[in-house]
């Protein structure tokens, strides 16, 4: 996987873990105040649309993380 893709899928995660933390009627819910960190998550993706600036991307590269696929029929 690339980096975009891991981005789509940890802030997926991010997302609906936080939801589930954060909404009353969730069985795991534990404070409202985890719904702040959903809004965090959506505005980092609305502010990457504009500015193409996304921490998390730079965190992945910093491990390694590639940012374009290989070619190879595997990683498509």
């Amino acid at each position: 996987m690339i980096i975009n893709d891991w981005v789509h899928v940890l802030a997926g995660l991010f997302i609906l873990v936080s939801l589930a933390l954060g909404v009353d009627a969730s069985p795991i819910f534990v404070s409202k105040y985890w719904l702040w960190f959903t809004a965090f998550v959506g505005a980092n993706l609305f502010q990457f649309g504009f500015s193409r600036f996304c921490p998390l991307a730079l965190i992945l590269k910093a491990f390694g993380v590639p940012e374009e696929r290989d070619g190879s029929c595997c990683n498509k």
